[in-house]
């Protein structure tokens, strides 16, 4: 931990003795995967802005945000009476058309500052980095949910550049105090390729995927139909015309019919005796 103490002093020092200052990426020792798709995180403005200030009044640090372009480096978070920008994410699409207000916060001094020392301690440690960090785009339901009272700060969009600025308000005044200058363009991650996905076990490829899925479901069809063939050639009894046949127990034979009489005679044929000759 004396390691990440060190960190921060370096950062807090370099912030301090300079003039122009900008938001910065978090170190990597606190936030391993960043940017990601729709998340930045930045470092708090630590041992910037004045500390007799901070403790005298009551104050606010503003986040704004805005997709880099080229008006964006010089694009103005206040009106002429040093009021603050009081734009959302909706009205300015997402930070397309202008700056908008993404977050607010309470500075604490370096001096209160929580020491690092346990940031090993999984009960301290979110405390710790809640003190040290603020990560834009954190919230996924502010733009959908009607009973969402706080700043709506949104998923950013993937593959795309954005610049933050931080404004330190006087509460007391509702003006701008102070403020830092636009960070450098910051760039959320691109989508991953399906060509490259890593499916362990095998590393087969996206495309790899979609070639087996298809080849199982084809065999599953394929078996389908065997199964169907076997079964109707067990039930398919009848001759070549379709109709089933049956032997007959009584003959029927046709005699000539008589002249001058307009009907058919049958003579029956019974394979037995004769009914007139049966014993009785």
């Amino acid at each position: 931990m004396p390691q990440l103490w060190a960190l921060l002093a370096l950062g807090c020092l370099r912030f301090c003795l300079t003039v122009n200052i900008q938001p910065q990426l978090a170190s990597i020792t606190f936030a391993t995967n960043n940017p990601t798709l729709t998340t930045v995180a930045l470092e708090k403005p630590l041992c910037i802005f004045d500390s007799s200030e901070l403790l005298t009044g009551t104050y606010e640090v503003y986040l704004y945000v805005m997709a880099d372009s080229a008006s964006s480096r010089n694009a103005s978070v206040q009106d002429g009476a040093k009021n603050p920008l009081s734009s959302t994410f909706q009205q300015t699409r997402g930070g397309r058309t202008g700056p908008y207000k993404a977050m607010a916060f309470d500075l604490t001094p370096c001096s209160d500052l929580p020491s690092l020392d346990a940031i090993g301690d999984v009960t301290q440690a979110s405390e710790i980095l809640n003190a040290y960090l603020v990560r834009v785009g954190k919230n996924s339901t502010c733009l959908w949910d009607p009973n969402f009272q706080d700043l709506c700060n949104p998923p950013l969009s993937a593959a795309t550049a954005y610049r933050f600025k931080y404004v330190l308000v006087n509460m007391s005044t509702g003006l701008v105090q102070d403020q830092t200058l636009w960070s450098d363009p910051i760039r959320t991650n691109w989508p991953t390729p399906y060509s490259v996905i890593d499916t362990w076990p095998g590393r087969r490829s996206g495309s790899m995927i979609v070639i087996t899925s298809i080849l199982g479901s084809l065999s599953s069809f394929l078996l389908v139909g065997f199964a169907g063939a076997i079964i109707l050639s067990f039930v398919d009894t009848g001759n070549s015309d379709g109709e089933t046949t049956h032997d007959s127990q009584v003959i029927q034979e046709t005699v000539p019919n008589p002249l001058g009489t307009s009907e058919p005679s049958y003579t029956s044929v019974n394979r037995g005796p004769p009914l007139d000759r049966a014993e009785v």
